[in-house]
Order: C-alpha cells, then structure tokens, then sequence
C-alpha cells in the first residue's frame, strides 16, 4: 500500500509541474526535490520520466475516452453545455498534454501517435454529437454543416491553450477558464439552433458577456 501511495504522490505531484511549468521543463530530479525524496527512490518506482508522462497521458487519454462513449447521448443545448465543460475541465487537468504538444510528440514519438488517434476519436465522437442534435431538431443544419461544426470543436479544444498563451495578459501555465471556454465554443452552435432551443443560450451569454 505504500508503494502505491508513493506512486500516486510521484504522478500527482509530476502532473502539477507539469502543468505549472512545462514539460520540458521538469525533470525527475525536479520532481523528487518537490516530493522531498532522493532520486533513486523515485527511480525505483518510476524507472525514467517517460513512464511518468506515459502514466498521466493514459489517464487523460481514459477521461476524453470516456466523455467521446456518451457524446451521442447529448440531446439538447444544456447537455451540450455540460459535455464541453467536461471536456474543458480533463483538458484542463491534463493541460501539459495539448499545450506542450509538439514537445512531447518530438521526444515521445509513440505518444504523439497515440495522440492522433486520440484526436480521430474525438473528431468522431463530435460527429456523432452534431448529428445527434440535428436529429433531434436541436440545431437546424444540414448534415454537411454538422460535420463542419465537429471539425471546429475539436479543432477549438484542442488549439485552446495554445490560444490563451497568445492572449495579452493571460499566462497558459496557469489555470484557464474552462466555463468560459466551453461558452465560447458554444457559441459556434448558435447560428443553427432552433428557436426552442435559444434559451439556455441566452443565459449562457448573459451569465458570461453580461
């Protein structure tokens, strides 16, 4: 059991560094200078910081593997809402994961192609999202401007930090808005939803743009 705990505390631990400070700017003597260890004790348990990158990206990968199962389940703009908030929130939990992409696709090549694929099932799942609410009659698109909006979302969850890194006064190292996020994704949606459906809408973007 406590070689458990220890493990956990060298993933959680490296997972808030990373986060924090960049990939690429954590090493494992970094990590168990922050976890008051010596580095052979960390060795012990992770053999070498890819194995720690490995583990937390598997576990980023179960969280969005997870939301992309119930994606067709979503029916109405509410539940949109909520399935973007999740997302935002797992991208941002992980968020050394697609803000430090191209990094650990260079050094890590098997996980930059497990992130592709990642990224296929998540285009399809936004597919059969979209289609799921043109069906219901909740947005009034054709099933060409539902494919389009999938390829937005995904394109707009996956590109978000880099954004926010770009914007002035904003530091993507830190912790993101992911409300604000999936509002602003939302907002791609509203050309094409249906009168029935505004509502939620407008107090969305009465609770966010006041």
């Amino acid at each position: 059991m406590a070689s458990i705990n220890t493990r956990e505390r060298i993933l959680q631990t490296s997972l808030a560094l990373f986060n924090a400070q960049g990939l690429a700017a954590v090493s494992t003597h970094r990590i168990a200078a922050e976890l008051e260890m010596s580095p052979g004790n960390l060795h012990y348990h992770f053999k070498a910081k890819q194995l720690i990158v490995d583990r937390l990206f598997r576990r980023f990968e179960e969280q969005l593997e997870l939301l992309n199962a119930s994606s067709d389940t979503v029916r109405a703009i509410d539940d949109l809402w909520l399935a973007l908030h999740l997302r935002f929130e797992a991208i941002d939990a992980y968020r050394f994961v697609y803000r430090d992409m191209a990094f650990l696709a260079g050094e890590y090549p098997a996980l930059g192609q497990r992130a592709q694929a990642l990224t296929a099932q998540n285009l399809l799942a936004a597919q059969s999202l979209c289609e799921a609410l043109r069906v219901a009659g909740v947005i009034q698109a054709t099933a060409e401007d539902a494919q389009m909006l999938a390829l937005q979302m995904v394109f707009t969850t996956t590109c978000w930090l880099s954004f926010e890194r770009l914007v002035p006064g904003r530091d993507a190292l830190q912790q993101a808005d992911p409300g604000l996020a999936a509002f602003y994704t939302l907002t791609l949606v509203s050309p094409y939803v249906s009168r029935e459906s505004r509502a939620y809408l407008d107090y969305l973007r009465g609770k966010y743009l006041g």
